[in-house]
């Protein structure tokens, strides 16, 4: 039985689950994070919010910012014992529409646009050729609204299949009014963390580093925050809707 993390980029299921990722493949059980938005656009023109957060995460292009954020996904996932699949849908930031206008020219926080309306069933079909009988399947609620977080949730509850949830870090920790309305119906499994987990999971967080500084003021403060999610019950909650499970 496999846990599949469904993670829009290269880094949110080691954001959101690093520490129990790491718990999961300590006690025997295979895990694979499958990312689906970290395919290679092609070569030309960038806008000018993309080549901003190139800027950002010390890359040069965008075949080297893709290439260079796989790279730093392999490394968390290994130190948390993880496999890893990358799938080759474009990030927001990068995708156009018919007429070669950028559909997400400065905000990713928002509403799909129409022309990605197919992009759900595209993943959809993506996950389910790869997916076995008995695979258990992690999706994040899309907290915070990320429009690329938004559609792999859409193509997740196309599925069919029975869900976990997970909150989206670091998204929830600014818009933790989210998290009630996203929950509510759900059963909340809490699932408790050794010390070994807890500190594997930051130590997974710091591969990221082209990311860590648009995500949080430093590194001491990300440790902190993932420290201060866990809690004083030392874990990390999942939900999923009890018919499902019946």
């Amino acid at each position: 039985m496999r846990w599949i993390y469904l993670s829009p980029h290269l880094d949110d299921a080691v954001l959101s689950a690093g520490g129990l990722i790491r718990h999961q493949v300590s006690a025997g059980i295979p895990v694979e994070i499958w990312t689906f938005m970290c395919g290679f656009p092609p070569a030309g023109e960038l806008s000018l919010f993309a080549q901003a957060l190139h800027q950002l995460w010390g890359f040069q292009s965008a075949e080297q910012a893709i290439q260079g954020r796989r790279v730093e996904d392999q490394k968390a996932a290994a130190r948390l014992g993880a496999g890893t699949m990358h799938f080759d849908f474009l990030d927001c930031i990068y995708r156009r529409d018919p007429g070669g206008n950028w559909l997400y020219p400065e905000e990713v926080c928002v509403p799909p646009r129409p022309e990605d309306v197919e992009l759900p069933g595209q993943i959809a079909e993506a996950i389910s050729m790869r997916l076995l009988p008995d695979d258990v399947l992690v999706c994040q609620f899309a907290i915070g609204r990320h429009v690329d977080h938004t559609l792999v949730r859409r193509a997740a509850e196309l599925l069919g299949r029975p869900l976990w949830y997970a909150a989206d870090v670091p998204y929830v920790f600014n818009n933790l009014e989210e998290l009630a309305p996203n929950t509510d119906g759900l059963e909340l499994t809490a699932h408790a963390l050794s010390e070994t987990d807890l500190q594997a999971w930051p130590e997974a967080v710091l591969a990221y580093g082209s990311q860590l500084s648009g995500l949080f003021e430093s590194d001491e403060a990300m440790r902190l925050a993932l420290a201060g999610y866990a809690g004083d019950k030392r874990g990390i909650s999942l939900w999923r809707a009890p018919a499902d499970w019946a």
